[in-house]
């Protein structure tokens, strides 16, 4: 069962890596059609954040319906590796999607990774494997039946903040939605490690289970919130935060809920790992926030919008629109 779990886990890197970057297309496809339409304010609020309407719109994007299919490959593989690992690990090996989205965003997003971003992302994921390193290979107990309505009511406060958040960030929406989408992944991990009837299987325990409920919600809820920070974020810096969410919290709540432990002697490696993915992480979001936004990431649309140089004479012709965010003049091709 351990072997079985390592693989589903390295599965689930890999789907959510390739859902991320098709996701974060899709997004940027919408975003360049609104601008190209000249509809540029239909796809940001008041705050400088994105729209629901043009949150809609992405939902329907055949790159983004790739990506969507993705992550229910990636959901399934994460389900069985929390089922057969600690959470230390299970999570642990899932983060390494973060190294997968940086690859592939080099390729379709065209994307360009400088030696810091690299550092950064490295350091986030050599930390997280720190803490995988000090879990012991064994699982703990289940939680009791309390604990499984207090991590549904928690989970409720939490879809709550983040969908108001996210939508009141204006240009930090894109951090504050994958911060949220990490930790409500994190929840879905301990949920299925906790869930009821599935071993033996009895339908009912299943689905009268708060711990059901609360996959579907914060499935939903989180899968949300990370499509609209892809609409504004930096896809790698987006990424950072969402795998230290999904990793850190559902290690805490492990060790503290549910009986998994670190190796003897080894408690001391578990919080360096922890302490160096937190400021891998914050790096790169930090670094992330400099580049180019998702106009500039996504491949070259027809008629689409390409950033000009400041010092480059305009035609006559052209339109010219100045980005919020960056304060960076684009002439429309």
């Amino acid at each position: 069962m351990f072997v079985i779990g390592i693989i589903a886990a390295c599965l689930a890197a890999v789907a959510y890596g390739m859902s991320t970057v098709l996701r974060a297309l899709g997004a940027r496809r919408v975003a360049t059609e609104n601008r190209d339409s000249g509809h540029g304010t239909d796809a940001t609020n008041a705050a400088g954040g994105p729209s629901l309407q043009s949150t809609m719109s992405t939902l329907i994007d055949p790159a983004f319906i790739m990506g969507t299919m993705m992550v229910v490959v990636g959901f399934a593989g994460g389900a069985v590796a929390a089922r057969f690992l600690p959470l230390f690990l299970s999570q642990t090996i899932v983060s390494a999607n973060l190294v997968v989205t940086a690859l592939l965003g080099t390729i379709m997003l065209n994307i360009a990774l400088h030696t810091r971003d690299w550092i950064a992302i490295w350091l986030v994921v050599l930390s997280l494997c720190l803490l995988g390193i000090s879990s012991a290979p064994h699982t703990g107990n289940g939680g009791t039946p309390a604990f499984h309505w207090e991590l549904f009511i928690a989970t409720l406060g939490l879809c709550a903040i983040a969908l108001g958040g996210v939508y009141r960030a204006g240009k930090h929406a894109g951090i504050v939605g994958g911060a949220a989408a990490g930790l409500l992944f994190g929840v879905i991990a301990i949920s299925v490690r906790i869930l009821d009837g599935v071993q033996p299987f009895d339908a009912v325990a299943l689905l009268t289970d708060p711990a059901a409920w609360t996959i579907a919600v914060a499935g939903a809820v989180g899968f949300f919130v990370q499509t609209v920070a892809l609409q504004v974020g930096a896809v790698n810096g987006v990424t950072a935060v969402l795998v230290v969410g999904e990793t850190a919290g559902p290690s805490l709540v492990g060790v503290l809920f549910l009986g998994d432990m670190a190796k003897p002697g080894l408690g001391w490696l578990a919080v360096v790992g922890f302490i160096g993915a937190v400021i891998g992480a914050v790096l790169v979001a930090w670094y992330g926030s400099g580049d180019p936004d998702h106009f500039g990431e996504a491949p070259p649309q027809k008629g689409g919008w390409r950033r000009g140089r400041m010092d480059e004479p305009i035609a006559d012709s052209g339109e010219i629109s100045v980005d919020d965010t960056t304060h960076r003049e684009y002439r429309h091709g």
